[in-house]
């Protein structure tokens, strides 16, 4: 899907038209979150977004990976796997699986911690205890309650904010807005701009705490393009938030091509893509996300941009997650005793 272009413009006549499919569809899923989730056994750390489409929930799961890590936790990521073709539950490995097989994202995220893939998220989290995971980290599925959550930390891009504010079909809410800052523990806010403010402010008045954070290149990826002309391309929730990552660091875009989120490219797409960057010499770059999609020798000419994602702050993230984590524990050690 690619998102249409009136979600991220102020209300027109297509968000009027629609927003009565908008007002229905924000009835079923605000009423399914009130539902009581099931209880994992280990603490669970989700992390979601309020909107469709990309915020950065992928650089989040790493940058908790490693904090957890740092605390001597041994972390699980539970995804549903979208866009692949397994239902586990299953554990992820990338000398095996493609990103047909088990999606994009957790693929990506496997070269860097163990991911448990299922549909039914309550056999994944059984598969994930049996691997012995302390905590387990959900990638996604704020707005399901089939799990309970133990913290919710929810991303949102300070250029894009909430679009027009609108449910889907409407706009790009997932949910009415006020029951999602009611079930808000964090708010990760990516960037610069004021987009967010908003927001932001909302859930300071909850008296839940508001993170900022910034992407970063890794420098390997940056020497590899720096100074030469690229053209970018990637099929990810925001393209346009890619392509300027790479402008502001200082890369020449000469061309860039979105593609729908989760794409599945052809061959065709690709030697076309190649053809295109010969014709006048330019780089080849793509999002780490898309590149686990692209396992043809042509893929070899691409450069994979790897990011990652740096609290401002680290110390108060560290301090919200390890009292989360014991908060969690002693209701679990109360419930049981």
């Amino acid at each position: 899907m690619r998102e249409p272009e009136f979600w991220y413009r102020p209300p027109s006549l297509m968000s009027l038209l629609l927003s009565p499919l908008g007002t229905l569809y924000g009835m079923i899923t605000g009423r399914r979150m009130l539902r009581t989730g099931f209880d994992a056994g280990v603490p669970v750390l989700c992390v979601g977004n309020y909107h469709l489409g990309g915020a950065g929930k992928t650089p989040l799961v790493l940058a908790l990976t490693k904090l957890l890590r740092d605390i001597g936790e041994t972390p699980i990521v539970l995804s549903r796997g979208y866009g692949g073709k397994l239902r586990g539950p299953i554990l992820v490995d990338p000398l095996v699986h493609e990103a047909a097989d088990v999606g994009d994202e957790p693929l990506m995220l496997a070269g860097t911690v163990p991911v448990v893939v299922s549909r039914d998220r309550v056999d994944g989290v059984a598969l994930a205890r049996a691997r012995n995971a302390s905590a387990i980290l959900m990638d996604d599925g704020f707005q399901t309650p089939a799990i309970a959550k133990d913290a919710s930390l929810i991303v949102i891009d300070a250029e894009r904010g909430l679009g027009n504010g609108k449910v889907f079909p409407a706009g790009p809410l997932r949910a009415p807005l006020r029951p999602q800052l009611a079930r808000t523990d964090a708010l990760i806010v990516i960037g610069g701009g004021s987009a967010a403010a908003a927001v932001a402010d909302a859930v300071a008045a909850h008296g839940r705490p508001v993170l900022s954070a910034q992407i970063r290149p890794h420098e390997a990826s940056l020497a590899t393009v720096r100074g030469k002309r690229v053209l970018a391309f990637a099929g990810i929730g925001d393209p346009g938030r890619f392509f300027r990552t790479l402008r502001n660091f200082g890369i020449e875009v000469a061309r860039e091509r979105a593609f729908p989120d989760h794409c599945p490219f052809s061959k065709d797409d690709i030697e076309g893509l190649i053809a295109e960057a010969k014709q006048d010499a330019l780089t080849l770059v793509t999002t780490e996300k898309d590149m686990v999609r692209l396992r043809s020798v042509e893929a070899q000419q691409i450069v994979p941009f790897a990011i990652t994602l740096e609290f401002e702050e680290p110390s108060r993230v560290r301090a919200f997650v390890a009292d989360r984590l014991f908060q969690a524990r002693a209701k679990k050690f109360r419930g049981s005793s």
